[in-house]
C-alpha cells in the first residue's frame, strides 16, 4: 500500500492514495479542512464502522443504519499524541439483539479494524454502543 502527500500552499496538504482518490488536510486546526488528527479519528471510526456493519449483517440483524461517535483527548504538551479515544456507536433497526451489536463491537475493537490494533498500543481505547428502533 502506498500513498503520497503533497502540500498545496499556505497550511494546506492532499493526500492521495494508491487507488486514486484524495483527501484535503489542513495544518492550521481543520480550519479548510481536516487536521491530520481528526483524520485519525475518522479513520478509526471508518474501520470499526466497516467491521460492525459486515459482522451484524452476516448475524442477519436488520439494521438500516450505524454510525459512531468519537471523541478523543490530547496530551497537553507537544507531541500531542491522542491519550484517550471513545467510540460510541449508535445502531439504528428493527429487532437488533444487543448481544449481537455487543459481540460486533468488541471484535472490532479485539480483532478485525487494524486502526484500532495500531492504535491500541499507546492510546486508551473504549467503546459503547445504543440501539434505536425503527
Amino acid at each position: 500500500m502506498k500513498a503520497q502527500v503533497k502540500w498545496l500552499g499556505e497550511k494546506l496538504f492532499m493526500g492521495t492514495s494508491e487507488s486514486g482518490h484524495t483527501m484535503v488536510l489542513d495544518a492550521n486546526d481543520g480550519y479548510l479542512a481536516p487536521s491530520p488528527m481528526e483524520g485519525v479519528l475518522i479513520s478509526l471510526g471508518g474501520c470499526s464502522s466497516v467491521d460492525v456493519v459486515s459482522i451484524l449483517q452476516k448475524t442477519r440483524q436488520n439494521i438500516i443504519g450505524c454510525h459512531v461517535e468519537i471523541s478523543g483527548s490530547r496530551a497537553d504538551s507537544v507531541p500531542k499524541v491522542f491519550e484517550k479515544i471513545h467510540l460510541h456507536f449508535v445502531i439504528t433497526g428493527t429487532d437488533v439483539a444487543a448481544k449481537h451489536v455487543e459481540r460486533a463491537v468488541s471484535l472490532s475493537a479485539d480483532k478485525y479494524c487494524s486502526v484500532v490494533l495500531m492504535l491500541n498500543a499507546k492510546v486508551d481505547i473504549t467503546h459503547d454502543f445504543e440501539i434505536v428502533a425503527q
